[in-house]
């Protein structure tokens, strides 16, 4: 997959709802209204940036964004532009990250997964969201259990499953196993449902997905917290 390509155009989508309602609520973010997730989205860019060019996680502070619409439109606009230019190198470079494996291609992925679900959410409080890639989405699906849980359990926000649930993305064939032995239960649908539910967008058990075997051990094996 060549995430350069999926993150400007992730990038840009997510730019164009700037220009709806900045105060419309976010309704998976907290209290958050749109121009707080457009500043948080601006500020991850440069965290990332400095992450890959200054080899450290110090976070941006969020009231030196503007959040006037023009200001935050440029601003925003700066940052992602600032972002796609540092991850233009090549993906094997080593770059400050949060997990393993501590290179530019890390953060490709990771800002590409977020700039997908954050364009969604910013959509979705507008009422239009629009489809995600279904390669992308399956992506990350994996990445939910090859980092995202993974990194959960090492900070001892959870702890590994005693079961394990098979889940599979209908649209792409694609399928993925999370916790030890044979399946208990598997849960299906396509691959943005399944992501949407990862991530708390919609409930483990939406009627958008479908489970077959133990749906309550099953159930309780997602329970995580799979992600932040």
């Amino acid at each position: 997959m060549d995430y350069l390509v999926e993150l400007r155009r992730e990038l840009d989508a997510f730019g164009a709802v700037l220009d709806g309602d900045l105060s419309a609520p976010v309704e998976h973010c907290g209290g958050w209204r749109l121009v707080d997730l457009a500043v948080h989205m601006g500020a991850g860019n440069l965290w990332v940036v400095a992450a890959v060019r200054e080899g450290h996680g110090d976070s941006y502070d969020e009231g030196a964004a503007p959040r006037d619409r023009a200001g935050l439109k440029a601003w925003y606009a700066k940052t992602a532009d600032g972002l796609v230019q540092a991850l233009s190198v090549d993906p094997s470079n080593g770059a400050w990250t949060f997990f393993p494996p501590h290179t530019v291609g890390f953060w490709r992925r990771r800002r590409s997964q977020e700039t997908l679900m954050h364009r969604w959410d910013a959509e979705h409080a507008l009422g239009s969201a629009t489809p995600m890639d279904a390669a992308l989405a399956a992506d990350g699906v994996a990445e939910v259990f090859d980092t995202m849980a993974p990194r959960m359990i090492s900070k001892g926000a959870a702890t590994y499953p005693e079961q394990a649930v098979r889940i599979t993305a209908t649209d792409s064939g694609r399928c993925w196993a999370y916790g030890p032995g044979e399946p208990i239960a598997e849960v299906s649908g396509t691959a943005e449902d399944l992501l949407l539910m990862l991530w708390g967008r919609k409930p483990r058990d939406t009627g958008s997905v479908t489970w077959a075997g133990d749906r309550e051990a099953g159930l309780g094996v997602l329970a995580g917290p799979l992600v932040p």
